[in-house]
């Protein structure tokens, strides 16, 4: 039962930390993701105090260096253009947050676990998403629960009822499915990598149901999410081989597991569409351009029509392409496209600083751990492709990375005086 009780405790730390929320009991301008920064900075002044010794990696002083460069810039547009507009002016402080917030998690991870991995990270991130998805399920049809959740907290639900789109606690819209995308990313990496998953097919059953029921559910919330599910794909066709017709025998119980979970949920969507009206509305929703394919010819959706109908917007004149101007919040030019905002934001320079910054992260991660490389590759598409939909990043899953034992070679701290289940890898 403690057991039970300290999973639990750990889950929902990662979800305040993966998806943010508001709280009554917290002051409007306080946010989840706020407050484990500032556990973050505690712990991170006690740990330094007690081994009397302070490093940062040179690899993380660079993503500090990126961030800077990048927040400069746009400060430098607001600046010319005489606006006050500093959406992402401060990313730096967005910045040092998601870093703080996620070695606070780290830590407290490392403090029941003895260490932080990998393995660890995405089982508790795939239990977050998980249960995200059931949420969002039980906010939609429990109307007693989704008043419970109203309560209490804060984040923004009204848009969401007014559209019509469901939410969890802290999930909801693009910025969810592209975090679900790169959990999904990281839950076939973890069956493909590592054998100790692979030969129990209990844990391969249960991580396959969670990544479909992510898939599903999540695309009913936000239909980013199928970017995730087809990246994943690709990971796992490259890196087992199968793209070859070939199926390696280390990887069968995989794939056997996968086919047979992956007939089964067809079978029962389609039972459930066509005898559950709100499962038929949301299914409607998630795969509208397979519907319309199927029904019209053509693979389309209205969000997508939309896009290339009205948003693609573009700078005017020579000083807005190279600087921008300086504007971004209030939906000020009616975009959503990432790639319009930013570089009618911060111009070329700014954003080419901003698309920089990513590549980086994604390249020192990729070269110190050569395993997970093609899984970082897939982080970079997913940044890239999803500039076509929103302007948004994925800097919250790199915090993270940036504090686990065994994937940075120089850790965040590197030695702390405090109780071993504290000390991170050397």
């Amino acid at each position: 039962m403690l057991k039970l009780l300290q999973y639990l405790f750990l889950t929902i730390l990662v979800s305040i930390y993966y998806f943010p929320i508001g709280l009554s009991i917290l002051p409007s301008s306080l946010n989840t993701k706020n407050v484990l920064a500032l556990v973050g900075i505690i712990l991170l002044v006690y740990n330094s105090m007690q081994s009397k010794r302070y490093t940062i990696s040179l690899n993380l002083i660079g993503a500090i260096g990126l961030s800077i460069l990048f927040s400069m810039i746009c400060l430098y547009s607001t600046d010319v253009n005489h606006t006050v507009d500093y959406a992402y002016a401060n990313y730096y402080i967005s910045f040092g947050v998601w870093l703080f917030g996620a070695y606070a998690v780290c830590a407290i991870i490392r403090w029941f676990h003895g260490e932080v991995n990998f393995k660890l990270i995405t089982l508790y991130l795939t239990a977050v998403c998980f249960g995200q998805c059931v949420s969002a399920i039980l906010i939609d049809r429990i109307p007693s629960f989704q008043i419970l959740v109203d309560t209490y907290v804060s984040q923004g639900q009204e848009f969401f009822e007014e559209v019509d789109r469901l939410y969890g606690i802290g999930a909801a819209l693009d910025t969810a499915g592209v975090r679900f995308s790169l959990v999904l990313v990281m839950l076939v990496t973890l069956l493909v990598q590592d054998p100790s998953i692979r030969k129990h097919s209990g844990k391969v059953t249960l991580l396959l149901l969670a990544f479909f029921t992510i898939t599903l559910i999540g695309n009913m919330m936000a239909r980013t999410t199928i970017l995730g599910f087809g990246t994943a794909l690709l990971y796992l066709a490259v890196s087992t081989g199968i793209w070859q017709l070939e199926i390696r025998s280390r990887f069968f119980t995989l794939f056997l597991i996968f086919v047979l979970i992956l007939v089964l949920g067809v079978a029962l969507s389609v039972y459930l569409y066509q005898t559950d009206e709100a499962f038929h509305d949301n299914m409607r929703f998630a795969f509208e351009g397979f519907f319309n394919w199927v029904e019209e010819g053509e693979w389309r959706t209205d969000s997508t029509d939309k896009l290339n109908r009205e948003m693609w917007i573009w700078p005017e004149d020579t000083k807005t392409w190279i600087i921008g101007s300086g504007l971004f919040d209030n939906f000020v030019y009616s975009t959503d496209i990432g790639y319009c905002r930013f570089i009618l934001y911060c111009g070329l320079t700014g954003f080419a600083a901003f698309a920089l910054f990513f590549v980086y992260n994604a390249y020192i991660f990729a070269q110190q751990n050569q395993r997970y490389a093609l899984m970082f590759l897939c982080f970079l598409v997913i940044t890239f492709v999803i500039w076509f939909k929103v302007a948004t990043d994925i800097f919250v899953i790199y915090a993270l990375f940036y504090c686990l034992d065994g994937i940075e070679t120089k850790p965040f701290v590197r030695r702390m005086a405090v109780p071993a289940p504290l000390s991170p890898a050397t």
